[in-house]
């Protein structure tokens, strides 16, 4: 039976089986380590933890009437008294640390940072959402209109955080992870991390850049998209080209990363399909590169190298 900490196997899995074109199935094993996120149990140390998440806990503390202090984000004495007498009213374990169940019973409630989006029914149409990292915005489309739209928090701005731009599928589809993963999760195909879709414990990132990749949304906007998705709906992210992909090294089939997204996006756009920009180059995105390569006169040995990355507008 697979514990909460799991397997990572599970998962890649159903990127393999995404990667072949063929639609995973549906299910839900525990939450292995995760690429997108790493929280952490707050407590008092010396130094003293620091970080957004301590805002965080001070002002869901505050909010609940514990916490008078200022909202630093310095988790010092104060802190660690408002969060023991927190533990005491709500039959908590007496210890001073912020853990996930000490998450889950300051939301459990209420979300002081939620703010209602319309109350719609859910889509007939065929669904796909849209995920834009410039606007912090999360769109659902149904038939190709948009239907509705959520406050999301994306990847902070930095090579290694940054929400992974492409056209993704959802792959997994899990419930109650708790904690940093809020109560639903909603995992993509993206073939060089662990990434998707899910609530949070800390509601007032919602609106920023502050997550290591995923995309989070309130823990009631997620919920209510859990039920209209399921595995197999495409998912785009779409944003600025970031700026520490550099073209200048040859791209043949088997590479796998964010600059074969951008390749196949230029291409795309100049018409010459590579069957969609999921950072794979397969043989659907060879054929483009020598198509493209056909009509520039160029050899068309299906690889992608500095004249290719000129014509695309890479260079």
């Amino acid at each position: 039976m697979l514990t909460r900490c799991g397997t990572l196997v599970t998962i890649l899995f159903g990127c393999l089986l995404a990667m072949n074109g063929s639609v995973a199935v549906a299910f839900s094993p525990p939450l292995p380590t995760m690429h997108c996120e790493i929280h952490r149990p707050l407590m008092l140390k010396q130094p003293p933890i620091t970080g957004d998440d301590v805002k965080a806990l001070q002002t869901a503390l505050e909010q609940h009437g514990f916490y008078q202090g200022t909202i630093d984000g310095i988790f010092g004495s104060a802190t660690e008294q408002s969060l023991i007498r927190f533990q005491m009213t709500h039959n908590l374990t007496v210890n001073g640390i912020a853990d996930d169940r000490v998450w889950h019973a300051l939301y459990a409630d209420a979300d002081p940072f939620y703010v209602p989006t319309s109350d719609i029914p859910a889509p007939e149409g065929k669904l796909f959402i849209e995920v834009d990292i410039r606007t912090l915005r999360l769109t659902v489309f149904s038939d190709g209109e948009p239907y509705k739209t959520y406050p999301i928090a994306v990847g902070r701005p930095d090579r290694y955080t940054l929400s992974p731009i492409g056209e993704w599928t959802i792959i997994q589809k899990g419930g109650n992870w708790g904690g940093g993963f809020g109560t639903r999760w909603l995992g993509l195909n993206v073939p060089w991390g662990i990434y998707g879709i899910h609530g949070t414990n800390d509601p007032s990132s919602i609106g920023s850049r502050a997550s290591a990749g995923c995309i989070r949304m309130h823990n009631r906007d997620v919920e209510e998209l859990y039920e209209w998705v399921s595995v197999g709906t495409p998912v785009t992210i779409v944003g600025d080209q970031p700026d520490h992909i550099v073209f200048d090294r040859r791209l043949t089939v088997g590479h796998v990363d964010d600059s074969v997204v951008f390749v196949q996006m230029q291409l795309d756009k100049l018409g010459f399909s590579p069957q969609g920009a999921d950072g794979r180059y397969g043989e659907n995105t060879a054929d483009a590169v020598r198509q493209l390569q056909k009509q520039y006169g160029l050899p068309a040995d299906g690889t992608v190298y500095e004249d290719v990355y000129f014509i695309l507008g890479l260079r």
